[in-house]
């Protein structure tokens, strides 16, 4: 029995031995689990916070303003431009972003801004506009003139990350001291005390929201809110809540205070934007007020601090008597921690919220403009580059001539359908608008409403073209000027051509006339069909191809004999790049709309600037030029006159497609091209000719824009003769129809007309005894 007692007592000292064994191993691994999560935790918190914070989308501007006097500008244009920046309109101004104006003086106290080429400091100027131009620019504290101010630039819109955040970051310093002041005593009072976690401060915010009466502070502090945000869900389970007090703490540990308090004002959700999370002080400013933060007033700053609370519950657009008193109870909370005076509280609870009406400006003002920043974009960064690495991009976009051409656009195409008693929005339309000297995309639109993220037609919709090609074959003829000038006569008789398997083509004119011979100049100005073919096929149709490809045309041509016609599908901006090689004078510069990109910390990462190649000689160029002068004056194009002043310098194209499908019209002036397409989506006839549709689009749109300065001047190698356009034969007093046309030395005709003198060379002695003697 005392053996079995004995035997019982050392089994069960071994079982305890066992289980205390056993114990020790199972705490062991918990041990060393529960220190392999925090360091997987630290790890978490350090590597998030030290790497890439948030995707930044890309950022688009528009070309700065640059005021100087003698600037082509209205009063208005100026008003528009501070609206677009959203420039506070007060009786005398005293911060940036503020503008006063009486009548054409503007007194402004421009915002600095990093241009892409280095810092703008902010200007305190004054600016008057007479006669329809910059008359004085002066310094507005001395008086003295200043030569050059440019303000900052409109952004016209973002590229996005997939999850659809957005900020505009913000440093410490760039926060007003009341906006800091104001979120320390109404979220976490003791921030700068704490080590992340402060169980006593939910008994103070208990206290506190009985005394307010509401909800004015929580029990997290802000280190456990940044926290939540950046890391974790905002699920309400204990394992969370858990994780959110540890790794507080370790962001305490390894952080100053200064740097979570940034983080954390930059990362905060303030609201929703359509599908655009509004995070951070910086952008929430922009969203409400439509400033940056630096311009904000004490009852704005706490309006901000306010939606901390609840970004939906408080919106001040849907709610404003909410949003009211939650901002006067943040007022009232730095009233009572002394950082205002009673009467400073008194005063900006007075205040209106101030808030101004929802707009989407900041995504998708220009869309079509954008997608072509994009396209062009992609050429250089990677996708995840443009939407996430908050690219800085600086365009080419005119926001004045943008204006113009949206305005212009829906107005004509409804006054159309109007007249051709077609339903409304049956037509649609394209355009772009360039800068012939710098070959950048000045505007653009791809829809009637150009508002519209859909379809973008100037890129992508690729219409017959008609006559708007006919340049490039006429070039290619005039570059052989021992065989065509302007003044060869061609044969405009009715023509058949047979192919090599045996089918014929006939042309015809759109008058359904023929006219005989016909000056080579007034072929293109009257845009004949039949003479045009006769041409394509005398110079053949591969030259013609090549001039196309010259003049920057990238498009697989098909080599028929239509095609001097215009039987080809090319874009709005491929037609654009056509005519921008032959506005520039043969020197053919790849269209741009970007000048610069900077990564988000202002460094410079790329410049675009223009590339200029010689494709076709400048005085080949100026003869088809003269052409489409003609054209634009006496020809097709004539209608333009009728609105457009006769001091305008245009040369211009018209096109139209069978049964009337597409209506184009390509034409620069001195420094200004534009080419407009109308036409309807489901390809059916609009009724509409080149000169009845396009140009008229583009009459209203120059006839806004202003007298832009004079065409290509003549090469040196160039002569201009009067010529008889019957005979195409030197005239002199004798032809009363006579026109001076400009030839590359020496190709003139030398013979005289019939109309010269009566006709008869022997009554010109001089030439008489010049040519014996010769």
């Amino acid at each position: 029995m005392a053996r079995r007692k004995k035997r019982g007592r050392r089994k069960s000292r071994r079982r305890t031995t066992r289980r205390r064994s056993l114990g020790i191993r199972i705490v062991t691994i918990m041990a060393m689990l529960l220190a392999g999560y925090l360091v997987f935790l630290d790890f978490h918190v350090r590597q998030q916070f030290d790497g890439k914070r948030w995707s930044l989308p890309a950022r688009v501007y528009a070309r700065p303003l640059e005021l100087y006097v003698g600037l082509a500008l209205t009063p208005e244009q100026l008003a528009s431009e501070f609206s677009a920046l959203s420039y506070r309109s007060t009786a005398v101004p005293r911060q940036p972003g503020q503008v006063s104006r009486n009548r054409g003086t503007f007194h402004i106290i421009t915002r600095p801004f990093v241009h892409s080429d280095g810092q703008e400091a902010s200007s305190n100027i004054r600016v008057r506009i007479a006669n329809g131009q910059v008359a004085r620019l002066d310094d507005a504290g001395s008086g003295r003139p200043i030569s050059l101010v440019r303000l900052d630039p409109v952004m016209v819109g973002s590229f996005y990350p997939s999850h659809n955040e957005d900020r505009v970051l913000v440093k410490l310093e760039e926060v007003p001291a009341t906006l800091i002041e104001a979120l320390i005593a109404v979220e976490d009072r003791n921030f700068y005390r704490h080590s992340g976690i402060a169980p006593k401060s939910i008994m103070r915010a208990l206290l506190a929201n009985i005394r307010a009466g509401g909800v004015v502070q929580g029990g997290s502090t802000l280190t456990q809110q940044l926290v939540k945000n950046f890391y974790l869900t905002s699920e309400r389970t204990v394992t969370r809540k858990l994780n959110e007090a540890i790794m507080a703490l370790m962001l305490e540990w390894h952080y100053e205070k200064n740097e979570i308090l940034e983080a954390y004002l930059n990362e905060v959700y303030l609201g929703q934007d359509g599908q655009r999370a509004v995070h951070g002080f910086g952008l929430a400013s922009h969203f409400y007020f439509g400033r940056p933060l630096s311009e904000l007033g004490v009852e704005q700053t706490a309006l901000l601090v306010g939606l901390v609370k609840g970004p939906s519950y408080y919106n001040p657009r849907r709610h404003a008597d909410r949003a009211r008193s939650r901002r006067n109870l943040v007022l009232d909370v730095m009233g009572e921690g002394g950082q205002m005076k009673p009467e400073q509280v008194a005063q900006a609870k007075s205040r209106k919220l101030g808030v101004v009406p929802y707009r989407k400006k900041a995504i998708n003002t220009f869309p079509a403009f954008l997608e072509l920043v994009r396209r062009q974009l992609e050429r250089d960064y990677r996708e995840d580059d443009i939407t996430s690495e908050g690219l800085r991009i600086f365009t080419t976009l005119d926001p004045q001539i943008q204006w113009h051409l949206e305005q212009v656009l829906d107005r004509r195409l409804s006054g159309l359908e109007q007249a051709s008693a077609l339903k409304g929005d049956t037509l649609q339309a394209a355009a772009v608008v360039t800068s012939i000297q710098g070959g950048e995309v000045l505007a653009l639109a791809g829809d009637r409403h150009a508002k519209f993220a859909g379809f973008n037609r100037a890129l992508n919709a690729q219409r017959q073209v008609g006559s708007v090609i006919k340049p490039a074959a006429y070039l290619t003829a005039l570059e052989q000027p021992d065989k065509y000038t302007l003044a060869t006569l061609l044969d405009d008789d009715p023509l058949t051509w047979t192919a090599p398997n045996g089918t014929t083509w006939s042309p015809n004119n759109y008058d359904r006339q023929f006219h005989g011979k016909v000056p080579l100049y007034s072929a293109l100005m009257h845009s004949y069909n039949v003479a045009t073919a006769r041409l394509g096929l005398e110079i053949g149709i591969k030259p013609i191809i090549s001039t196309l490809q010259r003049l920057g045309v990238d498009h697989d041509f098909r080599p028929y004999p239509s095609l001097v016609l215009g039987a080809a599908e090319l874009t709005p901006l491929q037609v654009t790049q056509m005519y921008q090689t032959l506005a520039s004078g043969g020197f053919r510069a790849p269209l741009r709309a970007i000048r610069a990109v900077l990564a988000a910390d202002g460094m410079p990462l790329q410049s675009y600037p223009l590339r200029v190649k010689a494709a076709v000689k400048p005085a080949t160029v100026y003869l088809v030029m003269t052409a489409l002068r003609h054209a634009a004056r006496n020809g097709t194009g004539r209608s333009l006159y009728q609105v457009l002043p006769e001091s305008l310098d245009i040369a211009g194209k018209t096109g139209t497609t069978d049964d009337l499908r597409d209506s184009w019209f390509a034409g620069y002036t001195g420094d200004r091209l534009a080419v407009v397409w109308v036409g309807r989506d489901d390809n059916g006839p609009t009724g509409l000719t080149g000169s009845s549709g396009a140009l008229l689009v583009w009459r209203d749109l120059f006839a806004r824009l202003g007298d832009t300065g004079l065409l290509q001047a003549a090469a040196e190698d160039i002569e201009t003769i009067p010529i008889d356009p019957v005979s195409g034969l030197r005239a002199d007093t004798g032809c009363r129809d006579a026109v001076e046309l400009p030839f590359i030395q020496d190709s003139g005709p030398a013979e005289w007309a019939p109309c010269a003198d009566g006709g008869s060379q022997f009554q010109r002695p001089v030439d008489w005894f010049k040519e014996l003697f010769e």
